[in-house]
Order: C-alpha cells, then sequence, then structure tokens
C-alpha cells in the first residue's frame, strides 16, 4: 500500500536514521575487530644493520629470526597469539640504533628486542632498554664484562671462543701474535684479554693495530704486520673491512702456510663473499659451523635454505639469531607472559637441542653455554671444522686476569678517551652514515 504523499519526508527521515546507525554499528565492529587482532598478536623488535658495513655479517641474522618467528606462528604462535616481527635498520651505526630502539619500545610497543651485532651498538641500546624495563636478547659473541638484568646474552663471552682458540694456537701454530681489530669496543677489549692471557702462556704480543671501523685500506695494517713478522694474526675487523685486509694480505705475500689468521668475526655468510684465494688455510673460532654433522643442524639447514635460497649458507651469526628467537618463545611459553622481565626470568635455566648442540642459559650469569669449533677455510672457501671441545663451555663473562672493577675501569677509560661513545671516531675513523 502507497503511503500519503505527507508521510514521505518521515520515511526519508527514518531511512536516514537507520542508514547512520549502521555505519555506527559497521565502524564499532571494526574498531572491536581490531582491537580483537591487537590482542592477538605481540610484536617483538629485531634490530640489526641492512644497510651500512655491518649489513654484510647481519643481513641473514635477521633472516634466521624471522624464520624462526614464521615457524613459532606455524605451531600456533605464542600464548595464542600471532608474533609479529617490526624490523629496524641500524645502518651500522650505534646512535641510529639508539633512535631505532627508542622508536621500537614506545611507539610500536614491542615485548622483546633481538639484535645488534657490534659491541658498539649493545652498549649503546643498553641504557634505553633498561630505562624502559624491557628485555634485549642479544645473538652475537663478544668481549664478555657486562651484565645486565635486562639481556640475555646468547653468544658466545671470551672464556667459550677467544680463549680457548689462542690456547690452541699457541699449542699448533707459534708463539709471536700479531692483534689486529676494527677500532671500537669489541676488538680493544678482546685485545686486552688476550694479552693477559698471552703473558700467562709465555707468549709474546709483537704488535696491536685498530683499522678505522668501516674502513677499506688495510695498508698500513699489512705493512705493520709485516715488519712485525709474526706466528699467528688474531683478528677482531669486522664487517666489510675484512675483504680488503685479506686483500692486502696476499697481495704482500703473508700466507696462511707461515702466518695464518685466526678471525673472530667472519664465518661462512662472510667467506662467501671474499674470494678464496684471499681466505684459504686461514682459520675462524666459532661455536657453531655450517659443517656439523647432526640431524637437527642438516634439518635447520634444510628449512633456511628452502626459505631463503638452495645456494644460501649458514654460519654461526644465523644460527645464534635463530635459537635467540626460539628461546624467547620458550621463555614466553614458561612464564605464561609476553611482559619483558616476566620472559627475561622464564630463559633463565632453560636449555634447547640447536643445530650446535644443547645450549643452556646460566641462571647466574644471564650468558648461553656454548660449544667451542676450530675451523679452517679450504680452496673453496668452505670451514673445515679441525678442533672441537669435548662439551659445552661455562660461560664467564668477567675473565679472571683482572679483577671486575679493574675491567670496568679499563672499559670507562676507553668511553672516555672516545668522547664518551663506544667507537673510536678520529677524523680518519668516521663512521659511515654517521650524523653530522
Amino acid at each position: 500500500m502507497n503511503l500519503p504523499e505527507k508521510s514521505r519526508p518521515l520515511r526519508v527521515a527514518l531511512g536516514s536514521r537507520w542508514a547512520l546507525l549502521g555505519l555506527l554499528a559497521a565502524a564499532l565492529a571494526g574498531w572491536l575487530f581490531f582491537q580483537y587482532q591487537e590482542k592477538q598478536t605481540v610484536r617483538i623488535g629485531i634490530l640489526h644493520a641492512l644497510t651500512g658495513p655491518m649489513a654484510v655479517s647481519e643481513k641473514s641474522m635477521v633472516e634466521a629470526e624471522l624464520l624462526a618467528i614464521e615457524e613459532i606462528n606455524a605451531t600456533g604462535g605464542v600464548l595464542g597469539m600471532q608474533v609479529e616481527a617490526i624490523v629496524a635498520d641500524t645502518e651500522s651505526n650505534p646512535e641510529t640504533a639508539a633512535v631505532s630502539v627508542e622508536k621500537l619500545l614506545v611507539q610500536d610497543q614491542v615485548s622483546t628486542v633481538i639484535g645488534c651485532w657490534t659491541s658498539a651498538c649493545r652498549k649503546t641500546v643498553k641504557p634505553i632498554i633498561e630505562r624502559n624495563n624491557s628485555l634485549l636478547i642479544y645473538p652475537m659473541a663478544y668481549e664478555g664484562l657486562e651484565n645486565s638484568p635486562n639481556i640475555i646474552y646468547m653468544g658466545a663471552a671470551p672464556n667459550q671462543q677467544v680463549l680457548p682458540a689462542v690456547n690452541w694456537a699457541f699449542e699448533n701454530l707459534g708463539k709471536r701474535f700479531f692483534l689486529i681489530g676494527s677500532d671500537y669496543i669489541w676488538p680493544h677489549s678482546v685485545n686486552a684479554i688476550v694479552s693477559d692471557q698471552l703473558k700467562a702462556l709465555g707468549g709474546e704480543t709483537v704488535g696491536e693495530m685498530y683499522m678505522p671501523f668501516g674502513g677499506l685500506d688495510a695498508s698500513e695494517a699489512v705493512r705493520q704486520i709485516k715488519a712485525a713478522k709474526p706466528d699467528v694474526i688474531l683478528s677482531t675487523v669486522v664487517g666489510d673491512s675484512n675483504a680488503p685486509f685479506y686483500r692486502a694480505l696476499r697481495e704482500a705475500g703473508i700466507t696462511a702456510e707461515k702466518t695464518p689468521v685466526i678471525s673472530f668475526s667472519i664465518a661462512e655468510t662472510e667467506t662467501k663473499a671474499i674470494p678464496h684465494a684471499d681466505l684459504r688455510g686461514h682459520y675462524v673460532a666459532f661455536g657453531y659451523f655450517q659443517t656439523i654433522e647432526r640431524p637437527e643442524n642438516e634439518a635447520f639447514i634444510g628449512r633456511f635454505r628452502a626459505r631463503y635460497g638452495h645456494d644460501r649458507v649458514v654460519s654461526d651469526f644465523t644460527e645464534t639469531a635463530y635459537f635467540s628467537t626460539m628461546f624467547w618463545h620458550l621463555g614466553v611459553e614458561r612464564a605464561e607472559s609476553t611482559e619483558p622481565t616476566e620472559v627475561g626470568q622464564g630463559i633463565l635455566g632453560l636449555s634447547y637441542d640447536a643445530p650446535e648442540g644443547i645450549v643452556t642459559v646460566d641462571s647466574s650469569t644471564r650468558h648461553a653455554w656454548r660449544s667451542f669449533n676450530m675451523g679452517k677455510i679450504n680452496a673453496e672457501g668452505a670451514i673445515e671444522i679441525v678442533w672441537s671441545a669435548e662439551h659445552p663451555i661455562r660461560p664467564i663473562p668477567y675473565p679472571s686476569s683482572r679483577s671486575a672493577p679493574e675491567w670496568n675501569a679499563f672499559l670507562e677509560n676507553l668511553y672516555n678517551t672516545w668522547g664518551q661513545q663506544w667507537v673510536n671516531r678520529s677524523p680518519s675513523a668516521k663512521i659511515p652514515g654517521e650524523r653530522p
């Protein structure tokens, strides 16, 4: 039945009101769905260099962390929530890392941050992590001399990487050592630890020299090495600086047969990017190598290659980044919470069957028990294991050659000498990407 003409305005008004109510209902439903989705997702920060001199080492760490997160999500996530990764590029610059981690914590509201490669990055973001009472899981071998209630240290401490390598070299390669590194906190600290050890062993430090961070000219370093005539070169040169360093050694006639390098910073990822002729016969020391014969390792390599390419290699950095993320997952499940303090507490004492073997987080030091292997680079650029520790090594962050206060004073002196920063930024050592 048709309505009278005078009733039409009422019909139009009612129709508009219903349309408005429909829009409001749809908006409310959308908001509720967004809130539901937010509650079903937990964010985790990934903090690494995707550009700059450290990208060659850190890109694969991001890939490994994202792979772990994909696997966690595929099995139901954590506490019924999916994990969302927020990736931040440090640009190989500690100051950029500081800005990025502040954004991750405050704006992006991440539950935990996994990341950093250099100790300069870690030490720069450490006070920000602590001020926000958050959690950093650090997946890199480092110099030790640190313990924070807001950091879980998954990489090797000096007694798990550097000291076993020096002992092995002293027994097998020679007694005279030259120490070469990039000019920032990690190499300076490692070389102080090594100097103490060599003195105790009766060995000799015949030279010590530092290349600018990100520097590509190794001529002066090689000149000093050639003049010192060491039996062994211990290298803490990092990132893009490694390729010109090894090339300059070969061009100067410093061969692995007579004067081998033991590196604490290059692994399979880096050796693939450097001409094999420059690396053949030199050594590396890490907890993990791709050639470890374990079903768990073969499965990990297979999953990584299926995700990123069948020609890809994995390294200690890649593996540690992967299981660091898995430890976060285990800590969340154990704590039944994503709150950083509770997750950090939940990780302590946990063990995980990693590709290298069983890794356990020590409750007293917040560092991981790690395996140790000496590797030798062959003519194809692959790393062959020449010696392994029988069992995982307990972490000792502060070497006993000096007291903890003495080590802390050593660090403070470097920090103050360098203008209260963790990289030596002399005019010839300007960091790529540094703000004016």
